[in-house]
């Protein structure tokens, strides 16, 4: 497995990284931490958890795995997150983190999910990032990151203190106008950059007419070239993949050990054409972003998506877990027309707007 250095620390992480949110039986603590173990074996040595992954199971599975990981002679990186508002809400979810993995010290611990730069700023006022950075210190954390929703445009406001070490941001063939800046402007502080949804939430592989082009020949499987457009971009420290069992590994580590590399024209043409065909598809460029209302557009639009495609996620998923947005912030829009009259796609986004209405699943 081919290992690359996060920025500007010490630690050589796989460039495949193993996503603990996915488990195919999280009850069964066993079966689940034989996964990790498994990865493990096949070279990973990048594990990043939560503690609302299943409701801390995923940290307690991962931590089992760690036990065993400890008697290895190999080095392995294990990730987790707060989202925490105040600096004692951090500490005590670092606290715990801590506990359920196992740890001394956790070796990425990201601010997590900043959806907004208001959240970054309370998140500042409330101590978050100088109780990160205190663990630090006192050695319980090695090395501060964030995670992150923001538009790449907007990355570089998080990044330009120096506080963080690396960042972890959504990243894929589906979305990559969105967040292409955040990645350059993390690659010229030297930071770690973790890409998580490496298959757009399942959109990518599900869907073979719309994504067919992305393929470096026609053999190729679309996982394979999913995560293949990441590994060519060596900005890239380590991509997330979200693993339910053993063959989902196996699938995983072929398609970056054995495919088909992407060439430098692939990716060009590739990117391009991402530009140019998504007929259907919103691609998150953010024209709409000066709605009179202040509604975020491109949110709803880039969750609608999943409505057009098969997809492991569903719209309201993304919605709440991927934007933290509610549909009720749709009861503001006037109809004015400004979105679709700047929309490069010509998308009909007020019809958009009330298929997300109507369609909401009933509790």
């Amino acid at each position: 497995m081919e290992l690359r250095q996060y920025g500007k620390t010490d630690a050589k992480v796989s460039v495949l990284g193993f996503g603990a949110m996915r488990f195919e039986h999280p009850d069964d603590f066993d079966e689940s931490a034989a996964t990790v173990l498994h990865a493990f074996e096949k070279g990973v040595n990048y594990f990043d958890t939560a503690p609302l992954y299943f409701e801390d199971k995923s940290e307690k599975i991962v931590g089992k795995a760690v036990l065993e990981m400890k008697k290895q002679n190999r080095p392995f990186y294990i990730s987790t997150k707060s989202a925490g508002q105040t600096a004692s809400d951090v500490r005590k979810d670092l606290e715990e983190s801590l506990r359920r993995l196992n740890l001394d010290t956790i070796d990425f611990f990201h601010c997590w999910c900043v959806m907004t730069l208001d959240d970054w700023q309370n998140r500042l006022k409330g101590g978050v990032v100088q109780e990160i950075l205190k663990a630090k210190e006192e050695g319980l954390i090695r090395y501060p990151a964030v995670s992150t929703h923001l538009p790449g445009s907007d990355i570089h406001h998080i990044l330009k203190d120096g506080y963080f070490e690396g960042v972890t941001l959504g990243y894929s063939a589906v979305n990559f106008t969105y967040r292409e800046a955040g990645i350059q402007a993390a690659a010229e502080r030297n930071l770690g950059v973790v890409t998580m949804n490496p298959l757009g939430g399942g959109l990518i592989p599900q869907n073979e007419e719309t994504f067919s082009f992305i393929k470096m020949d026609p053999e190729q499987s679309l996982v394979e070239a999913g995560l293949q457009f990441l590994k060519a971009q060596p900005e890239i420290s380590t991509m997330i993949v979200g693993f339910r069992n053993k063959s989902d590994v196996d699938s995983a580590v072929q398609a970056i050990e054995d495919g088909t590399p992407f060439s430098s024209e692939h990716l060009k043409n590739m990117r391009q054409a991402l530009k140019e065909n998504f007929n259907e598809l919103c691609t998150t460029c953010t024209y709409c972003k000066d709605c009179p209302e202040n509604i975020e557009v491109w949110k709803f639009m880039e969750a609608s998506n999943y409505f057009e495609m098969k997809g492991g996620d569903t719209p309201y998923d993304r919605l709440k877990w991927h934007w933290d947005k509610q549909l009720d912030e749709l009861d503001r829009c006037t109809q004015c027309r400004l979105c679709e009259e700047v929309c490069t796609q010509h998308l009909p986004i007020l019809d958009r707007f009330e298929q997300l209405k109507s369609k909401k699943p009933s509790k």
